[in-house]
């Protein structure tokens, strides 16, 4: 059975540029192995950066033995359930791509907090209209 998203359909990509996910697959899938629940999609900002790096989840920097090029605001990635909620609570959380936000990410966080927040994000620019 595929993977789902908190809103019951298909889990969709949420990143290549730079590839996400804890098994770099692009979508914020999960497994055993996931200890950390890397299943929200979210659309980085500034803010958000901030408050990582003061508790101690830089994804700024760059860290190219881990394949990691550092995030900008602007950049789809997995982040982790707990560490959103955090952000969440201290009011930095950024926005969530909720169809690309797997559905175990409601283990931690409850759907009406994700829809807050929640944003739709083409995959790119061809994808816009106008």
């Amino acid at each position: 059975m595929a993977d789902r998203n908190v809103l019951g359909g298909r889990l969709e990509t949420c990143g290549n540029d730079p590839v996400t996910g804890f098994f770099r697959d692009g979508c914020c899938t999960t497994g055993p192995e996931d200890v950390g629940s890397h299943t929200i999609c979210a659309v980085v900002t500034s803010a958000f950066l901030e408050h990582q790096s003061r508790i101690g989840n830089d994804l700024s920097t760059p860290a190219p033995a881990y394949g990691f090029p550092g995030l900008v605001p602007g950049d789809r990635w997995c982040v982790t359930a707990a560490n959103w909620l955090r952000a969440h609570l201290d009011g930095a959380a950024c926005y969530v791509v909720l169809a690309a936000t797997h559905e175990r990410a409601l283990d931690i966080v409850p759907l009406a907090v994700l829809r807050e927040h929640a944003v739709d994000v083409p995959e790119g620019p061809g994808s816009l209209s106008g």
